[in-house]
């Protein structure tokens, strides 16, 4: 056997060897990835996220065009919506989660619309092989360092896209010297090498220029292989998608053409064929050549790509909503009021989504709800309940009630508020700001769901109590539905014309207060605050001046000094 055999045999068993290696890891990984996705299916998601994680989430949102009713910042906060969006994301894919961040801001009022997402909860719901198989492709869908998906396929846009002559001429050079060196060796070598060492220099210069715009490159050559992929899955029910999907590839064609030069298409940096990819591109620099080009084909055919992100992330959502269903301990799909003169919500045995062991409550009004009880009994928690589900049940249609009718909600709160250190804003400022654009708002004739907790707590109670009742009796129009909370029990007889007065009561023993959190109709006619101090611990004194002070008023309508006898 010649030494040339030896070599040769020597140089398979290492391709071999690496092959084997190579296949044997993938498969390692495609395991690993199915024991994840079969194990999180109908659980609680246990990602922790930074507030740097969710701006980079939220970009996708809030680049989306507002031509129609968003979730507001100050509702979004109320209700802790970000909680909400964690406790549904299982998401697989950068374009998923960014499109399920989305969706939970825009209320749909398309019947069309919801009933194809319900459609798609469904079908995932039923067809595990076919989901755990989009799955796959869309995990491909890796996030860039640093950024979201979509935000990596926006950084093109300060690139300015040079004259690739100089790549070329250094390309040339480099094969040219190659041929010397094999013509003649002895003085072709000092020419490669020179060719080689200027080349890599100039490469190292150029490649730090163009890297912050690969990561978005990878992206759109990751979103035309997961087209590619799904496309030989060959999903029926997915047939829609597919074609918009097969559109878009082709407008990208000149994009995808020679990409390999430019980017590693998994997203993966390491191994011994990326290695020696990476020599082939120092030497002769036709990914810097190949950049320009694919560059300008990205500029031109945004618009497909975005498209392509709206269908994966909709496919990815959609099957973390079916997942979160699971969760639940029952939900139902919401039946909508299509009259938009009036406002109604009909809903039995609703709950709150973010309580571990909820309490239900039921309501069926078209008239405006005022909730009055005592500290901790339930009333704030009722008001996000209601405001919650109403907006689940526009966007991934899905109401945590047995049963639920209601009217396509415009849904807008002022709870949660507080000062605005930044602006130099007092409470008081930021609460009535946050009151006129609700109340601006209820001058459009689409239905509204407005809740409102402890109207006007930041300044003095007379004032409070007058200004209060004219700002909620103005909310009582046709097509608005107006949830309020109070502990101002004079407001329950001032608005009884336009607010169904209802309450949360407690069960006070002699040293426990319980709370049963069932909502009753009629207006609180019991207190707990005094008797509060006293459990814990207040000294006597302060706690009978106190009873005796309300005992006073309540006979004399007025208060009397401290310390008077």
């Amino acid at each position: 056997m010649t030494s040339t055999q030896v070599a040769c045999g020597a140089l398979l068993l290492f391709v071999f060897a690496l092959v084997w290696s190579m296949v044997r890891e993938n498969n390692k990984r495609k395991k690993k990835f199915l024991e994840k996705i079969k194990k999180s299916w109908g659980a609680v998601p246990t990602r922790e996220y930074s507030w740097d994680e969710l701006e980079q989430i939220s970009a996708y949102h809030k680049a989306q065009p507002k031509n129609s009713f968003v979730i507001d910042e100050i509702t979004w906060n109320d209700l802790d919506m970000d909680r909400i969006f964690m406790l549904m994301n299982q998401t697989v894919s950068s374009a998923g989660e960014d499109y399920l961040y989305a969706m939970l801001h825009r209320p749909e009022f398309s019947e069309e619309r919801l009933k194809e997402r319900e459609r798609l909860f469904c079908f995932f719901e039923k067809e595990e092989k076919t989901r755990i198989c989009c799955q796959q492709i869309l995990t491909t869908l890796r996030k860039p360092r640093g950024l979201s998906l979509y935000q990596s396929i926006h950084v093109e846009k300060d690139c300015q896209v040079g004259s690739p002559i100089r790549e070329i001429l250094s390309c040339v050079l480099f094969f040219a010297s190659l041929v010397a060196f094999m013509v003649v060796p002895a003085y072709g070598v000092f020419a490669f090498l020179a060719v080689s060492g200027i080349n890599i220099i100039t490469y190292l210069k150029g490649k730090e220029e163009i890297n912050r715009y690969l990561g978005g490159f990878r992206s759109v050559m990751q979103l035309i292989g997961c087209a590619d992929a799904l496309e030989k899955a060959g999903i029926s029910e997915l047939s829609e998608y597919i074609k918009r999907l097969k559109d878009c590839k082709k407008a990208l064609g000149s994009f995808r053409k020679g990409s390999f030069l430019v980017v590693n298409h998994d997203g993966m940096e390491t191994g011994p064929e990326a290695v020696m990819l990476d020599y082939i591109r120092m030497m002769t620099h036709i990914d810097l050549i190949k950049f320009n080009s694919m560059m300008k084909a990205m500029r031109e055919h945004q618009k497909e790509i975005e498209e392509m992100i709206e269908i994966f992330g909709l496919l990815d959502a959609c099957i973390s909503i079916a997942s979160f269903r699971e969760l639940l301990p029952y939900y139902c799909s919401p039946e909508f009021d299509s009259d938009k003169k009036r406002a109604v919500l009909d809903v039995e045995n609703l709950y709150h989504p973010l309580i571990l062991e909820p309490v239900a409550n039921s309501i069926k009004t078209t008239q405006a709800v005022l909730v009055t009880g005592s500290n901790a009994s339930g009333k704030s928690t009722f008001l996000k309940m209601v405001a919650i589900n109403a907006i689940l049940a526009q966007t991934i249609h899905t109401c945590m009630a047995t049963e639920c009718k209601m009217s396509y909600f415009r849904v807008m709160t002022s709870m949660a508020l507080r000062d605005d250190l930044e602006s130099k804003e007092s409470y008081y400022i930021v609460e009535i700001k946050s009151l006129k654009r609700i109340l601006d708002s209820a001058k459009e004739e689409t239905p509204l769901l407005c809740i409102v907790d402890e109207v006007l707590r930041g300044t003095n109670t007379i004032e409070r109590i007058a200004a209060s009742s004219e700002i909620l009796a103005s909310l009582c129009l046709p097509h608005v539905l107006s949830f309020a909370a109070t502990h101002d029990i004079e407001l329950t007889y001032m608005l009884e014309e336009y607010y169904t007065n209802y309450h949360f009561e407690e069960e006070v023993k002699e040293d426990d207060v319980k709370f049963n959190y069932l909502l009753k109709k009629g207006r609180v006619t019991t207190r707990n605050a005094i008797r509060l101090l006293k459990m814990t611990g207040y000294d006597d004194s302060i706690v009978e001046a106190s009873k005796n002070a309300v005992v006073r008023f309540e006979q004399e309508g007025s208060w009397k000094k401290v310390g008077e006898n």
